[in-house]
């Protein structure tokens, strides 16, 4: 398919929103010489100039119009949007500082880019008419964060409206959004002006599943882990040091991976025990650790995470059916995640979340309930609720055609049994987000009990507070929360890179928090 526009700095975003509709494999970007008759083809073009509107006048913002035509055969679809004037007031709410500078242009770019690519949406839904679209022309992965932004500036009515008319979110999805925003509502407000969160990768896992995307290695009996863990407790080092420089003090520590419990119990303990003392964790800090393979929990580590103050883990069986197990290369069974579930429970975990996943190959309606009837019988205290993604980087990508996925409907049904099983357990959802290439372009939701919401999810999910990072491919994040400007400086994926850089990328970090 080839496109036009005069706007190439948004070419993903646009590239986002035809996708939406059709499975394009690619989009050459070409000029007005170079579409042909006959073939696919998308004319995206933004304009903008003041239009005596009171309002683009008083903001000192020109009013931005786009005109989106899809070309299909001899047919053609188009769509002229004009985004209304009131868009263009930039202070987050009355009474509030203008945005800086950097802020400013930020926002004006965000203008922009909305007005285009809902005339793209238009054009395209002309076209396709049946698309199931749920989440309207969202394309990003937060729109817990849209909404929360658009109810700052404008009022809650104005911003559901918004969300309804001009993103045309169903009432579905809309009410998803607003009971979530309305849960977080309080966890944010009680972050304070230094809290900072810290996340450590172990990016090794026993097996690879079948529809994982991340840059994770297999650890055998032969990897020898000594080397990265000396670059990790280095790390660690090195961004508690910035922590205290700072005067920064840790809310909500995040043990992920890969998967966290394939260290040995010895390695496990040290590594624990060292983050807290650099840090200084005390007993308000939440710790997660992600002890999600049941192939990898023992009690000795159970007891090792609980001895080093993990308030929260993860055991996520993502189905339990032991055939889909096999099938997606889980090395477990569903009675494993039962033994392991139990026995956290009875060494004194009082927080444990669970994952699964709607859309598993060759999963039905019936076997999602199967895997939630168990869920009930063990009711942890919060559960998320994915829809399988196909990862371009996943072995499911590269073999797709090998297995048969469930219907969009389906994966629907099961995800609102999902919520359904949740809500027996007296769990609210708290966040949400969305991923590229998810059946029926849905959504992953986390719910929990209200006593246990993860701090960690919202803050990293809704980009509330800057996280320091340590492991190699995690990113470490700074919020600059009054110019609703977020930076970020990645740690190298590659093990060997990021063990040899480790000083070289906490320079960039530095510096990134100097500000």
């Amino acid at each position: 398919m080839k496109l036009q526009t005069n706007r190439e700095e948004f070419y993903n975003d646009i590239c986002e929103v035809i996708r939406l509709f059709a499975p394009v494999p690619s989009v050459e970007l070409t000029d007005e010489a170079g579409f042909c008759a006959g073939e696919a083809g998308l004319r995206a073009l933004l304009s903008s100039g003041t239009d005596g509107a009171d309002g683009a006048a008083a903001a000192n913002v020109p009013a931005y119009s786009a005109v989106a035509e899809y070309f299909d055969g001899a047919a053609v679809f188009s769509y002229a949007y004009t985004l209304p004037d009131e868009r263009f007031d930039a202070l987050p709410s009355e009474g509030s500082a203008p945005l800086s500078e950097r802020g400013a242009a930020l926002e004006k770019k965000r203008l922009e880019k909305r007005c285009l690519k809902i005339a793209v949406f238009r054009a395209m839904k002309k076209a396709f008419p049946d698309a199931p679209l749920p989440w309207g022309s969202l394309t990003g992965i937060r729109p817990t964060s849209l909404l929360r932004d658009l109810t700052e500036r404008y009022g809650e009515q104005a911003a559901l409206s918004m969300m309804r008319e001009e993103f045309e979110v169903s009432e579905d999805k809309l009410g998803l959004a607003s009971r979530i925003v309305s849960v977080q509502r309080p966890v944010i407000a009680s972050i304070r002006p230094n809290d900072v969160d810290v996340y450590i990768g172990i990016p090794f896992c026993r097996t690879r599943c079948l529809y994982c995307s991340f840059a994770s290695e297999l650890r055998t009996k032969k990897t020898d882990m000594r080397a990265y863990l000396d670059a990790l407790k280095k790390d660690i080092s090195l961004g508690a040091a910035l922590a205290k420089e700072r005067g920064l003090t840790v809310r909500a520590a995040y043990l992920g991976g890969g998967t966290p419990t394939v260290l040995t119990g010895s390695e496990l303990d040290e590594l624990l025990d060292h983050a807290a003392n650099a840090y200084g964790f005390s007993a308000e800090t939440e710790l997660t650790a992600e002890a999600g393979r049941p192939d990898t929990i023992t009690e000795e580590k159970l007891r090792i995470l609980k001895k080093n103050g993990t308030t929260r883990i993860s055991i996520n069986p993502q189905t339990m059916n032991d055939d889909t197990l096999r099938l997606v290369g889980r090395d477990h069974t569903a009675s494993d995640v039962r033994d392991c579930f139990r026995m956290a429970r009875s060494l004194g975990f009082d927080s444990i979340n669970m994952d699964l996943i709607a859309g598993l190959p060759l999963e039905t309606i019936e076997h999602m309930e199967r895997t939630l009837n168990e869920v009930l019988l063990l009711a942890p205290d919060s559960l998320t609720v994915h829809t399988l993604a196909i990862k371009r980087s996943s072995r499911l990508h590269e073999k797709l055609g090998e297995y048969t996925l469930p219907p969009v409907s389906a994966v629907e049904k099961m995800t609102a049994l999902g919520e359904k099983c949740a809500l027996e357990l007296g769990m609210l959802p708290y966040y949400m987000y969305r991923q590229k290439y998810m059946a029926g372009n849905m959504e992953n939701v986390g719910y929990s009990l209200p006593s246990r919401i993860c701090l960690y999810n919202i803050d990293m999910m809704e980009d509330r507070l800057s996280i320091i990072a340590h492991g190699a491919g995690a990113m470490n994040k700074r919020v600059f929360s009054g110019e609703k400007r977020i930076e970020r400086v990645p740690n190298p994926k590659d093990i060997a890179t990021y063990i040899e850089k480790v000083e070289r990328t906490h320079a960039e970090r530095e510096r990134l928090f100097s500000e």
